[in-house]
């Protein structure tokens, strides 16, 4: 990919891509009118012919015949204009990359939209254009044949000089978010059988070698034992794959009193252990280690990233299964802190590693922690498939995700930590119970998690709906794990 200055249409291409705001009354708004022009009016007709009314990811193609140097020119809507956000910016880039994928284009030249929308700063307009045709020509190829039509070359032209440089800028940020996000789809695409707890250590370790800014420790299931995680090692017992759990760290080259941690819920196959799913829950369970998917993301580009605080990225791998040696319900546990916890329901289990994870990311002493983890079915009744619930004790941690997500376009809500179902989750014959009743179970599972953090600034992101697409979300979602989180993490360290 590259930025030029120029006229976007006096580049010689295969495809040039512009775009226009929603229509109004069928007149061409002024945004196409010098293409218009340069092709003899031929846009009105068309857009009519078409019904193309720029309503928002809505696409038309015209074929030049030889009136400008490209072959074909790709319209893209952009929907309404008071409305155009960001994210309308990368899912139309998206869409219109889906258009053009199976066209055998080699050269691509791209109307960049800081020529149109000064409201948004250059850099971050060409780092959501980069996303958004990156993100859209992801595929999973690892157990078939998929061909590869990407073009040769994406070059985008804006018409100002002094934003070359800038956009330069975005387009490396937009090119490593694209790849972090891909490099989480990766690993929650692969099924248990290819990616287990060891495979997933594995993982870490290949990130962190050779690179003298991320240090890596490793703890087996016999320094576990003599650490006391318990909660990791009663969930994975059940499973002939060892647990592990895995601290990676990325330490600036200037000195820095700031450290945030980031941990992820690694379940690489969740069967529901003895508290057995059904066979329809099961079949996508591959992506229950979606959370730590999200922190290796971060971590594939921390060092390209660079960011100014000390990062910390923790993950209990482990798998939930049933056996003669399995965790049963109604078996007491006690994890690191010494707690003790009734377990009623063994496909609550991510809730006990993240406890052993949480309180491991505790001693570290960072300034925040924040965890990942496809915890609740609950989370997705309330919230759906495509919004992540965010519970914290600390409202400014979550002013600083809000802000991160209005860039990734990564969706957040707020859920309460209600005191009052605190009570809930207490058990008569130990510290805590790791399920409290059928209702508000996104809720309570967040107060549980709650009381293995202390008072360091926290926040629990429950992304059981949006981890794994069911069907296509958005232009640059498609079916399938779709890295969720990763951006919104790297935009927060960046700051």
């Amino acid at each position: 990919m590259q930025i030029k200055k120029g006229h976007f249409l006096e580049e010689k291409a295969d495809v040039l891509i512009i775009f226009s705001p929603k229509i109004i009354k069928k007149q061409i708004p002024h945004e196409l009118e010098e293409v218009n022009l340069r092709l003899n009016g031929c846009i009105k007709e068309i857009i009519q012919e078409e019904g193309y009314k720029g309503l928002a990811n809505q696409t038309v193609f015209i074929r030049t015949h030889q009136a400008l140097p490209v072959k074909r020119v790709l319209i893209v809507g952009l929907g309404e204009k008071e409305e155009i956000t960001l994210e309308t910016i990368r899912q139309a880039c998206a869409a219109a990359y889906h258009e053009i994928k199976n066209w055998k284009v080699k050269h691509l030249v791209v109307q960049h939209l800081s020529d149109v929308f000064e409201e948004y700063s250059v850099d971050d307009i060409s780092q959501v254009m980069t996303e958004g045709i990156l993100l859209a020509s992801y595929t999973f190829g690892k157990y078939k044949k998929i061909k590869d039509r990407f073009p040769d070359l994406i070059t985008f032209v804006t018409a100002k000089g002094k934003n070359v440089r800038l956009s330069e800028k975005g387009i490396v940020q937009g090119q490593l978010a694209a790849q972090a996000t891909m490099f989480a789809r990766n690993l929650g695409n692969i099924p248990g059988q290819h990616l287990t707890p060891e495979d997933l250590m594995l993982v870490a370790k290949a990130l962190a070698k050779g690179k003298k800014n991320i240090q890596l420790k490793v703890f087996n299931q016999e320094q576990l034992q003599k650490m006391g995680a318990g909660g990791i090692l009663s969930v994975a017992q059940g499973s002939d794959h060892p647990p592990y759990l895995v601290h990676l760290i990325y330490k600036p080259t200037k000195k820095t009193k700031k450290k945030i941690a980031l941990v992820g819920k690694a379940l690489t196959f969740d069967s529901g252990g003895l508290s057995l799913k059904p066979s329809e829950a099961m079949k996508n369970m591959k992506i229950d280690m979606a959370g730590a998917a999200a922190v290796l993301g971060v971590f594939s580009v921390i060092d390209h990233l660079v960011p100014r605080c000390e990062v910390h990225g923790i993950f209990a791998a482990c798998e939930n299964m049933p056996s003669g040696k399995a965790l049963r319900p109604g078996d007491i546990i006690q994890v690191m802190n010494k707690k003790t916890i009734e377990v009623l329901d063994t496909d609550a289990e991510g809730r006990l590693t993240l406890a052993d994870a949480l309180l491991y990311a505790s001693k570290q002493k960072p300034d925040s922690i924040i965890d990942l983890a496809t915890l609740t079915g609950a989370c997705v009744v309330a919230l759906g498939e495509e919004i992540t619930g965010v519970m914290s004790n600390d409202a400014e941690l979550v002013a600083r995700l809000k802000e991160a997500t209005e860039f990734s376009g990564e969706k957040i809500w707020e859920l309460p930590l209600e005191k009052n179902y605190r009570k809930l989750l207490k058990s008569p014959i130990a510290d805590y119970k790791n399920i409290a009743g059928r209702w508000g179970g996104a809720l309570t599972a967040g107060l549980f998690l709650q009381e293995f953090v202390g008072k360091i600034p926290w926040a629990h992101l429950d992304i059981a709906g949006p981890s794994f697409a069911e069907k296509t979300i958005d232009p640059y979602t498609k079916q399938g794990a779709t890295g969720h989180g990763v951006r919104t993490l790297l935009k927060l360290i960046s700051k």
